[in-house]
């Protein structure tokens, strides 16, 4: 045989092998969930994402970093406020892919609006309603009755808009002491607001969510909302706003936060995931 043949089938044969590694490689790539391929399709592509103020640690932190290291061409912009703010901000044209509340009542407008994508509409995570104080408060409170007693300032969200002041308006009307302290209330424009105000003696005491209770170590908890003081359970809702800018990476931002490390960090800031 002479050389030229030779050289020919060995090119012959490097392309073949060249040719069954890259399927071979493509296969195992499939196998094991490497999505590469689909990553490079989101590069360029942004999610924004609307998310109440308690969420704010968690995704700042820790969630977004995460994802954005998962899909490196893939930017996540978040807006955070209130529940209620939010809700009137999407109403009136926030850029928004995601929306995520601190309660029902804000995503259910939006939906009954159709500005909210029902499809994706989750039952994601729970919260615990609880009474704080400074750190180094001296004040004899034990119990949420005891607020009733109060002679200072007690803070929570406003009732109007935000969701963690619509939990302790009910539970202090549910445990007959509304009437008794309205007029000591100093109402903040979201819970973080709340907690500062504790956090910084200016409030004697202040009704917030445990998660953020937990982020803070000027506050100390006092209790737990009894049983009895909630019929609303504190659930957070997420979901894909209707018609979203980038499609593709919402929907992936959305499916990455029901994964089970994007559970374990809602868990570790003490959040509880809804079954």
């Amino acid at each position: 045989m002479d050389s030229k043949k030779i050289l020919l089938i060995a090119i012959v044969a490097l392309v073949a092998i060249i040719s069954v590694g890259s399927v071979s490689a493509g296969f195992l790539d499939f196998l094991g969930g490497n999505n590469s391929a689909g990553n490079a399709n989101l590069t360029g592509q942004e999610v924004n994402l609307a998310a109440a103020a308690s969420l704010k640690n968690a995704f700042d932190k820790d969630l977004i970093p995460m994802f954005e290291q998962k899909y490196p061409g893939v930017k996540v912009t978040p807006t955070y406020a209130s529940s209620g703010d939010l809700q009137s901000q999407i109403e009136n044209g926030l850029k928004a892919d995601v929306f995520m509340s601190a309660a029902n009542k804000q995503m259910n407008k939006l939906a009954n609006e159709s500005l909210v994508d029902n499809n994706t509409n989750v039952q994601f995570l729970e919260n615990k309603v609880v009474l704080i104080v400074p750190k180094d408060s001296k004040v004899n409170i034990s119990s949420f009755d005891d607020l009733k007693n109060v002679n200072g300032t007690i803070a929570i969200g406003d009732p109007e808009s935000v969701p963690a002041g619509q939990y302790a308006k009910e539970a202090l009307t549910n445990l007959g002491i509304w009437n008794d302290t309205e007029s000591k209330l100093s109402l903040g424009t979201d819970v973080t607001a709340v907690l500062n105000q504790v956090a910084q003696g200016s409030a004697d005491c202040g009704i917030v969510y445990s998660t953020d209770a937990k982020s803070n170590g000027d506050v100390k908890v006092v209790c737990e909302a009894p049983d009895d003081a909630l019929k609303t359970p504190v659930i957070y809702p997420v979901a894909m706003l209707k018609n979203p800018e980038h499609p593709e990476a919402a929907k992936e931002f959305l499916n990455f936060l029901q994964t089970k490390e994007a559970k374990d960090v809602f868990v570790q800031y003490g959040f509880t995931i809804h079954e």
